[in-house]
């Protein structure tokens, strides 16, 4: 059923069968598990997403899990190569435990894997302690396996030096690989432990701001690394610091982009049926108006994922060459049939 106008307003009707009917914006939109800071502490906000979608073709309820592990297995090999290769042969002190880890090495006889190991066993019997059967299976999974990947390669391929002579390269790996690894466990509502169970525990028993303690655990790190290992090594962890979160925050966009069609057309038929029975999406149609030629035009809004939407643009261009297409990003959209508010 296509969309009324009037004079003051824009009557918005879904187009489809009746299954559809009730997606009143444009499709399925990508959704995600997204890793959020409240006001009051750090929490997983569970939001269905990209990888609920994979999940959903997976029938096997024990395929999903091994699956879902997997991924987790996967990101916590990546966050470790980052971490033993290039973060601690180059004393980088930044990212919670392990920036701790790389002080307390220089301190100390213990190495930093062993520091990693002994800590992250500590918060994790803390986190049982405190928040018992809240506390994330996931989480538990991830962090004993980090503990125990490091271990394994401390004692299978131990490093001496740093890889190459070029800091500057290697504080890039120590970035880039960490940060995909742990946005990865956020999409999936998981973490690899360290300070964020510390920061769970602040967040059910305190009403600190849990954002700002954990930037002051951080920045401690940070500052030891100067007296510990020089002004240059400081600075590089301080650089670190910064661009760990802007990493991670663009890998999990990234993760959950989708494109928004707004397609203003002549014909929206052929277009709406493509979208409906070629991509399984909906879209939303109304009719509006050229400002200067004043010709009626109806205007087509679909959401939908990335590889779709190259589809739906070779589409229309080829059905209808004259429509004029606009093609934005979106990581995130809340409404009836997409995200709650």
């Amino acid at each position: 059923m296509f969309g009324v106008c009037n004079c003051n307003t824009i009557a918005l009707y879904s187009i489809g069968n009746k299954r559809r009917a009730s997606h009143l914006l444009a499709g399925s939109a990508l959704r995600f598990w997204e890793h959020s800071r409240d006001k009051r502490g750090t929490g997983w906000k569970k939001r269905p997403g990209l990888t609920d979608e994979v999940m959903k073709q997976i029938e096997n309820k024990t395929l999903r899990t091994l699956v879902e592990y997997g991924i987790i297995t996967g990101s916590i090999w990546i966050m470790v190569i980052g971490i033993y290769f290039f973060k601690f042969p180059n004393n980088f002190a930044f990212g919670g435990v392990t920036g701790f880890a790389t002080v307390v090495s220089a301190m100390t006889h213990w190495s930093a894997s062993q520091f990693t190991t002994i800590v992250n066993m500590a918060l994790l019997v803390t986190g049982f302690i405190f928040l018992g059967r809240g506390f994330g299976v996931k989480t538990v999974y991830a962090s004993i396996l980090m503990s125990f990947t490091l271990s394994f390669l401390e004692r299978t391929c131990p490093m001496v030096r740093p890889l190459t002579n070029e800091p500057l390269l290697e504080l890039i790996f120590a970035i880039f690989l960490p940060g995909v690894g742990s946005a990865i466990l956020f999409h999936i509502g998981a973490s690899s432990g360290g300070t964020d169970i510390l920061a769970m525990i602040l967040k059910k028993y305190t009403s600190c701001n849990i954002g700002t303690v954990l930037l002051v655990v951080d920045m401690a790190a940070v500052i030891m690394a100067f007296f510990v290992f020089g002004p240059e090594t400081g600075l590089f962890s301080s650089l670190g610091l910064m661009a760990k979160s802007l990493v991670i925050d663009d890998v999990i966009e990234n993760i959950n982009l989708c494109k928004c069609f707004s397609i203003i057309c002549d014909d929206p038929g052929p277009i709406c049926d493509y979208i409906i029975n070629g991509l399984n999406r909906s879209a939303t149609v109304y009719e509006a108006q050229g400002a200067f030629t004043h010709h009626r035009k109806t205007v087509v809004l679909t959401t939908m994922k990335r590889s779709q939407a190259l589809k739906l643009r070779n589409y229309i261009r080829r059905v209808e060459p004259s429509a004029f297409i606009l093609i934005s990003n979106s990581s995130e959209i809340i409404g009836n049939g997409f995200l709650a508010g």
